[in-house]
C-alpha cells in the first residue's frame, strides 16, 4: 500500500494579474511544503487566469506567462506542484484558418525545476467555451507520472467528463491516482452533477480521484470552488467549500497496481518526517438553491467590482423588488460603506415607492439621496413639444423617464467615480421589458440572469437571515410607475406563467409548437416568442452580469440580431 499526501488549493485569481497570480500559487505552494504534500494541485490556467481568451493570441502575454512558470518551477522544493498556464504546443503546424500555437496545459513543478507538461486533450467549445478556437489538442492521453512511489494521471477539467476520456485511459494503463484540475464555471445546481459526475468516474477506474477547482467571479462568469477527493468506490472523502478559497489536504492509501510500462518519474518521498495531518473535512454544500444561487451573485459582482478597481457602486432605487435585492446583494458582496442609492422620484413615483426606498437603504446601512427628476422631465417634455406635436402621450414619454434617471445615474458616476449597477431581471431582458440608456444603464447588471420568480425567492430567502428588504416591497404589484396605475402585468403576462414559457423558449430551445403541445395558452406563447426574438438588438446592449442558469444571455446563447427566422 502505497500513501500519497495530495494537497489542493482552490484559488481566486484574476485574467492577466500574471504578479498576482504568481504570488497565490506561490503562497499555496509554501503552504502544501509545510504540510509534507507529495503533490499540490492549482487551477486549469492558474498562471493566466480563466479564460484568458484573446490574450493567447499576444506573444507577449504567451512569453510573460512562461516565465512565472520558469520562476515557480526554480523556488519549488519537495512538493510537486501542479500548475495550470498556457504552453507552446511545440512541433506542431498553426491549425487550419486560426494560427493557434499554443496548449491549454498543466506544468509539473517540483525540486527546483520543471518537471513534466500535459497539454489538454479535449477542448470545449459549447456554450461559455471557445478554446478550440485557442488552443491546440494535447497527443498523449494516457500520460503517467511517478510522485513519491504512487503512479499519477493528471488531466485538465474536460478531459474527465467524457466517460473515456484521459483519466480513464490513464485508469487503465496503470494510475493508482487521478488528479484533475479545472476551472468549471458555475450554474445552479452544477455542483451535484459535477460530484454524480466524479463518483462515476473513480468507480468506473477503481482510483481515487482528486479533483481541484477554481473559484471567484470573472466578467460574467462564476467559479464556485467545490473541490473534492472522491474515493475508489465513488465514496466523498473531502469536500472544499464553495464560492470561496479553501484549501485541504489527504493522504490517499493507494491499492498496488501492476506497473505500468510507459510512466515517468518525478519526485521520491522526502525522507524526513511529515507533520501529522487531520481528517479531511468535507465542507457542507449551500442549502436550499436560493443559498447557492444568492451566494453566486455576491461573488460575481464582488469580484467584477473589485478586479475592475471600482471603489463603490451606484444603484438607482426605485422602491421595487429588482433594485432592492440588488442593493441587498451589493451591500454583502462590497460593504454598506462601498453602496449608494439614489431615488429619483417622478411624477408618477408614489409616496410609498420613496419611502419604501429609504427603508430599504436604512436597513442595509447604505447611503440614501433622493434626486426629484420631475422638473428635468418637464423640461425635456417642453423641448420636444414642438416636435411631439399633437400626439399623444406613450412609451416615448414613459421610456424618457427611465433616460433621465440614467443620465442622473452616469453623471454621479462620472463625478464620484463609482459603478453603476443596473436592476434588470431575466425576464424582463428576454422581452425587451427594459429601456435602453435608461433602466439598462450600468457597468454590471448582476440580475441579468435571474428571472423574476427567482428575485423574489431570493428576497425572502434573504429577508429570513434577518429582514432587510420591506415587505411592502415584497408584496407590492410589480410596477416602473412611469404612467399613473401602471402595472407590469398591464404589458405582460403574470410571471409565472411568462418565467414557465422563457425558461422552455431560452433554455430549452423548445419550439413555440411544443411549448403550446406542453399546455400553455397559444396566443400567449406566439407573443412571448415573439417578444423575445425581436428584442436581440437590446440584449447585445446590455451590462454583463452573473451567469447562474444553463443558458445566460451573451456567450451561452448567440443568435444574430438580424433576423428573420419564427419558426420553431
Amino acid at each position: 500500500m502505497t500513501t500519497l499526501r495530495v494537497a489542493g488549493a482552490q484559488l481566486n485569481l484574476t485574467v492577466g494579474d500574471l504578479d498576482g497570480n504568481e504570488a497565490s500559487i506561490r503562497g499555496a505552494m509554501t503552504w502544501a511544503e509545510q504540510q509534507g504534500a507529495d503533490v499540490v494541485l492549482l487551477p486549469e490556467l492558474a498562471v493566466t487566469g480563466y479564460p484568458p481568451e484573446d490574450l493567447v493570441i499576444r506573444p507577449g502575454f504567451v512569453e510573460a506567462n512562461l516565465a512565472v512558470v520558469d520562476r515557480l518551477a526554480a523556488a519549488s522544493g519537495a512538493t510537486v506542484a501542479v500548475v495550470g498556464f498556457v504552453d507552446r504546443a511545440q512541433g506542431r503546424e498553426p491549425d487550419d484558418a486560426v494560427d493557434r500555437q499554443v496548449a491549454n496545459a498543466a506544468a509539473l513543478i517540483g525540486g527546483g525545476r520543471t518537471l513534466g507538461v500535459y497539454h489538454k486533450l479535449l477542448l470545449p467549445n459549447y456554450g461559455v467555451f471557445d478554446e478550440d478556437r485557442y488552443f491546440v489538442e494535447g497527443e498523449a492521453p494516457a500520460a503517467l507520472w511517478e510522485i513519491s512511489g504512487a503512479v499519477v494521471g493528471v488531466s485538465i477539467c474536460e478531459d474527465i467528463w467524457v466517460a473515456d476520456g484521459p483519466p480513464s485511459l490513464q485508469a487503465a494503463a496503470g494510475a493508482q491516482v487521478l488528479v484533475n484540475i479545472n476551472a468549471s464555471p458555475y450554474h445552479h445546481q452544477k455542483v451535484r452533477e459535477r460530484e454524480a459526475m466524479l463518483r462515476t468516474r473513480a468507480a468506473a477506474a477503481g482510483v481515487p480521484v482528486v479533483y481541484l477547482n477554481l473559484v471567484g467571479g470573472q466578467d460574467e462568469l462564476v467559479f464556485d470552488g467545490a473541490s473534492m477527493v472522491i474515493g475508489p468506490t465513488g465514496d466523498i472523502l473531502c469536500h472544499a467549500h464553495q464560492f470561496q478559497e479553501d484549501r485541504f489536504v489527504v493522504d490517499l492509501e493507494l491499492e498496488p497496481r501492476p506497473r505500468p510500462g510507459a510512466v515517468t518519474p518525478v519526485s521520491s518521498r522526502p525522507t524526513s518526517p511529515r507533520p501529522q495531518i487531520p481528517q479531511p473535512e468535507c465542507r457542507p454544500l449551500l442549502e436550499p438553491p436560493e443559498a447557492e444561487v444568492y451566494a453566486a451573485l455576491v461573488t460575481g459582482l464582488g469580484d467584477y467590482v473589485r478586479k475592475n478597481g471600482f471603489g463603490h457602486v451606484l444603484i438607482g432605487l426605485s422602491g421595487g423588488i429588482d433594485s432592492a435585492l440588488t442593493a441587498a446583494i451589493a451591500a454583502d458582496a462590497l460593504g454598506p460603506e462601498a453602496v449608494w442609492g439614489i431615488a429619483m422620484p417622478s411624477r408618477y413615483s408614489s409616496e410609498g415607492s420613496v419611502q419604501d426606498a429609504k427603508e430599504l437603504a436604512d436597513r442595509l446601512g447604505i447611503r440614501f439621496d433622493l434626486i426629484p427628476m420631475d422638473q428635468i422631465y418637464a423640461a425635456h417634455l417642453e423641448a420636444l413639444e414642438p416636435v411631439f406635436a399633437d400626439r399623444p402621450p406613450g412609451v416615448a414619454e414613459e421610456n424618457l423617464q427611465a433616460r433621465i434617471r440614467g443620465a442622473l445615474l452616469m453623471a454621479l458616476s462620472n463625478k464620484f467615480g463609482g459603478m453603476v449597477v443596473a436592476t434588470g431581471n431575466k425576464s424582463e431582458m428576454a422581452v425587451g421589458y427594459a429601456t435602453l440608456y435608461g433602466d439598462m444603464v450600468g457597468g454590471y447588471a448582476v440580475l441579468k440572469d435571474v428571472f423574476k420568480t427567482m428575485v423574489y425567492r431570493l428576497a425572502e430567502w434573504r429577508n429570513a437571515k434577518g429582514e432587510v428588504i420591506p415587505r411592502a416591497i415584497i408584496d407590492k404589484p410589480p410596477s416602473a410607475e412611469l404612467r399613473p396605475d401602471q402595472k407590469d402585468t398591464d404589458s405582460l403576462p403574470e410571471y409565472g406563467l411568462l418565467d414557465e414559457i422563457l425558461v422552455r423558449y431560452i433554455e430549452g430551445d423548445a419550439s413555440v409548437e411544443d411549448i403550446i403541445a406542453d399546455g400553455f395558452p397559444a396566443e400567449v406563447v406566439t407573443e412571448v416568442a415573439a417578444m423575445v426574438d425581436r428584442n436581440e438588438y437590446k440584449r447585445r446592449q446590455a451590462a454583463p452580469g452573473v451567469k447562474i442558469t444553463t443558458k445566460a444571455f451573451g456567450k451561452d446563447r448567440r443568435l444574430p440580431i438580424t433576423n428573420r427566422y419564427r419558426r420553431g
